[in-house]
Parts: structure tokens; sequence; C-alpha cells
């Protein structure tokens, strides 16, 4: 039996005032008969400490859906709001949303520690307590032993973690992650993965992860689903979203 419809909002329990609400987001590329929609009226809502995953093939919005979610981008339609952070403008976003990317996007010539106390010296934080910060972060990713490296002398995964103990170390209260193990092999995805959760538990920060890998998507629990720049019925493993089975679209939209 199909699952019954419902909307994204319910994918995950309201646990308070939700850190990212989306109403109506859409977002449009170019003008004219060259426009291009890669993310069509969604409506969801990202609540303290959820655990989501948005899964996809390339080129379904899921990227483009972050980016809004993150500030990096607005809509052109609708709106996407922060209420649970209490900011508005992009620079105080910045400090409570950490972005993952799919490549580790380092300094080459800053060490991992340096990389990682970097944007907090942006951010104004006193040089002593950006170097100690950096040095917890490192060590919650077991990193402790390359604070001195160079990204160069680093493994893919590695350098991935270093990244991930940069947006860590800036404590957010949001972690949103750009497929961060697409350019990894498997093993070393899923120790990527798993440390940027169990960080984020440690920070009660709430995370959602894009993907195109299933397998990904599984660690996580919550997953939202996109096709077209449309968001489909979300799936849970703990029941709050519809059973596993033959999906419906979210409001507005005709079964895949």
């Amino acid at each position: 039996m199909d699952a019954p419809e419902t909307p994204a909002t319910t994918a995950v329990r309201d646990t308070g005032t939700p850190l990212v609400h989306c109403e109506n987001a859409a977002r449009t590329y170019g003008r004219g008969t060259g426009a291009v929609v890669a993310v069509h009226g969604l409506n969801c809502v990202v609540p303290p400490g959820a655990r989501i995953a948005v899964v996809g093939p390339s080129g379904s919005g899921k990227s483009t859906l972050l980016h809004l979610m993150a500030g990096l981008d607005s809509p052109t339609a609708g709106r996407v709001s922060h209420p649970g952070l209490g900011v508005g403008d992009a620079e105080r976003l910045a400090r409570h949303i950490g972005v993952v990317f799919q490549g580790p996007s380092l300094l080459p010539p800053l060490t991992a520690a340096e990389n990682v106390a970097l944007p907090l010296r942006i951010d104004g934080v006193p040089e002593d307590e950006a170097d100690t910060r950096a040095r917890v972060a490192l060590a919650r990713l077991g990193l402790e032993e390359l604070g001195r490296r160079l990204p160069d002398e680093l493994s893919a995964g590695q350098a991935q973690r270093v990244a991930v103990a940069r947006v860590l170390a800036r404590r957010p209260r949001l972690v949103l992650a750009d497929e961060p193990t697409g350019q990894l092999d498997r093993e070393t995805g899923r120790q990527v993965l798993s440390v940027l959760l169990g960080a984020a538990s440690e920070l009660s920060a709430a995370v959602l992860v894009t993907t195109h890998d299933p397998r990904v998507a599984r660690e996580v629990g919550v997953r939202w689903y996109m096709a077209d720049g449309r968001l489909i019925q979300p799936e849970s493993d703990d029941g709050t979203g519809g059973p596993a089975g033959p999906l419906r679209r979210s409001r507005g939209g005709e079964e895949p």
C-alpha cells in the first residue's frame, strides 16, 4: 500500500523553533526561454537537533536547497528564514551555520591546525582561544597528531575530516554537509560521516547532509528525497515520516 501523503514538515519531530524554515522557496537561474528552475516551491523545516539526509541524483536540486538554507544563495520566489537562530544578516548567520563541501578546500600554505583556526580568527576570536578551539576540534575527530601537517601531506579522508573540524570549531547550531563523502571510498566515507554526526551530537548541532548514496542516507535517519527540483515525501527510520514503499510527491506534485 502506498504511504499516505505527508508534507515535508512532518519528517522530523517538532522539538523547538525551526533553525530553518523554507516557505514555497524556489530558485531559478537565467531568464526567458533559457531559464532553469533548480528548486520548485519547497516547504520544509529543520528543527533543532535534526538528522536529515537529502537524497537524489545529480541535478535534482540538493545542493541548491543546501545553499539556500545556508544563506549562500537567495530564493527567487518564496522565503527562507532562520527563526531558531535569531539572526538576519549573512555575516552573523555564517557563525551559526557550518557548511561542509564535497571537497575539503583547505588552504595549501597553512597547516591543518591553522586551517581550522583561520575562520575563528576572521570572526575576531583571540588568537590563543582560536588555537585552543582548533586543537580541541582536531582531537574530537582523532586528528590531534596531524595538526602541523600541510594539506598535501594528508590523505583524502584526513583532509575531509580537517574540513569538518574547521566547521565544528566555530560551534555551529546547524551543520549543512554537501556530499561530504562524494570523493571518498566507501569505508573512508563512512568514517567521515560517523565522526561528523558524533561531533555534531557533542555540540547539540542539527545536521543536514545531501547525498546520492542511499547507504550514506541510511546512517543519518530521516530521509528527504529530491527529483527535478521537487521535494518528495520524507521517510524516517523512527516512524516520523512515511513507511518504506512507493512514495508520492509532497503536496502539489504528482507521483514520480
